[in-house]
């Protein structure tokens, strides 16, 4: 094990489960592969292997690292496979169509005064933790959606029917000028990790769920220009269309001081 990353070792797991007879035995073809965390118990002991801590490994498979690639080998061209909470304890691979959130690069970059505290910037990281206090400090969430917004909770943890755990980035509460109010899970992405639309479902999901006479509008975060101090954030706002994620609109904001906005791009900005 020592000689071992954990994230190889979490995979042969998985891997295990997905192709032996003993388990899921996946045959060319099939859509769905149902597993439970005991399921992956079992297999850890057969391999004689110790993951640690196995919520947390299938968690990372789901959202952020790739999946084992003797796995990604089955895909047939133009779909993937995404690991689904069903329940508690209980999981899916299922085959959906492929579907990338990513920033559009040749989008505009909005400046907006940075109103991030001195002290937040000096030790914030390429993280999602740095990207929220940035999204909250700057209230860019009422800037991008046109509401007046509240942080409800972080890290909200819950459980849905039919998906079992879930974690929600921050959870936002708003109000329109016309007195709609919304609920508003955020999905934040530091570093280099991608967007991820089972995420993004299981958000909408949730939100229907605990909030059923509020407005639902999922909103994901990811920094980009990593090289740069001063990082643009792409924003989206996301919907579910005929089950696939789709964007409903993507902004690109520059955190700046308010001298570096100059006359030109404000006159710029209100002729939008």
């Amino acid at each position: 094990m020592a000689l071992e990353k954990k994230e190889n070792v979490y995979k042969r797991v998985l891997e295990h489960v997905f192709f032996d007879k003993d388990f899921c035995a996946y045959k060319a073809g099939q859509n769905e592969v149902a597993f439970a965390k005991s399921d992956l118990e079992r297999a850890a002991d057969l391999l004689k292997l110790d993951p640690k801590n196995l919520p947390d490994a299938l968690y990372s498979m789901r959202y952020r690292t790739p999946l084992p690639a003797r796995i990604v080998k089955t895909q047939p061209k133009g779909k993937e496979w995404i690991i689904e909470g069903t329940g508690k304890g209980l999981y899916r691979l299922r085959l959906v169509p492929l579907n990338r959130i990513l920033p559009n690069l040749a989008l505009r970059a909005i400046k907006v005064p940075d109103s991030t505290p001195e002290i937040i910037s000096a030790y914030a990281l390429n993280d999602e933790q740095a990207l929220l206090a940035k999204v909250r400090y700057n209230r860019l969430i009422d800037i991008f959606l046109g509401v007046t917004a509240y942080p409800l909770q972080s890290h909200m943890r819950t459980s849905v029917k039919g998906i079992g755990q879930i974690e929600i980035d921050e959870v936002y509460v708003a109000v329109d000028r016309h007195g709609v109010q919304y609920v508003i899970p955020v999905q934040a992405k530091g570093g280099k990790d991608q967007l991820s639309v089972v995420q993004t479902s299981q958000d909408l999901a949730c939100c229907a769920a605990k909030f059923p006479t509020l407005v639902c509008r999922s909103v994901s975060a990811q920094f980009i220009d990593l090289e740069d101090k001063r990082k643009k954030i792409a924003m989206f706002e996301l919907a579910k269309e005929e089950g696939q994620v789709v964007i409903v609109e993507e902004k690109h904001y520059r955190l700046v001081p308010s001298a570096e906005i100059s006359p030109e791009e404000l006159k710029a900005y209100g002729n939008k």
